[in-house]
């Protein structure tokens, strides 16, 4: 990797982690040229613009995100092998030193479910694919399930990690960990 393509990686590392706690719009060019040691052009030059950014910052979200969850889940045996890894990983993801607010993707959705645009169709996707990819491993589990049970499936586990980065993060409970799980071994069994 070349030095410039260096220097653009870190700034979408720092940005990720900015956007964990601050959010897409939160994030400024300022924040992120003091983050780095920049200057505003600095970090402007390599990607042109403020929308070229956050653009770029969403496919490294979720490429971070498919590396840190999907990937070391991939080789365990579809259904309920794979459910728990995904799991484990997802909360390994919320927690991660490199995010000190929690899923960027998450804090990302929650400030663009509303915005219309490039940025929120470009998440919309990713989180679209996603629950595709939970269902199928639902379906993995429970192949008698209709259509409507395995969108259930997929709602309940997404509901059971947002309650869990909201207690964690905002209620302070040091039990969300264990609750969080175990909502987990009750959906999909174990």
């Amino acid at each position: 990797m070349g030095k410039g393509e260096d220097t653009r990686a870190r700034i979408l590392d720092e940005a990720m982690r900015q956007v964990s706690v601050r959010g897409m719009t939160g994030v400024s060019l300022g924040d992120l040229a003091t983050g780095m040691n920049l200057s505003k052009s600095g970090v402007l030059k390599h990607f042109q613009s403020m929308e070229t950014l956050q653009l770029a910052l969403l496919d490294a979200m979720t490429d971070r995100f498919v590396t840190e969850v999907w990937r070391p889940a991939e080789p365990f045996e579809p259904g309920r092998e794979r459910l728990d890894k995904l799991f484990e990983r997802e909360l390994a993801w919320n927690d991660s030193e490199h995010l000190p607010g929690g899923c960027p993707l998450t804090a990302a959705a929650t400030e663009l479910d509303d915005q219309p645009g490039p940025l929120r169709d470009k998440l919309k996707d990713n989180r679209v694919r996603w629950g595709r990819t939970l269902k199928r491993e639902f379906h993995a589990l429970r192949p008698e399930a209709d259509d409507a049970t395995l969108e259930t499936l997929v709602f309940q586990w997404k509901g059971i990690l947002l309650a869990y980065g909201h207690s964690k993060r905002l209620l302070d409970d040091e039990a969300a960990r264990a609750q969080a799980t175990a909502a987990c071994r009750m959906l999909i069994g174990g």
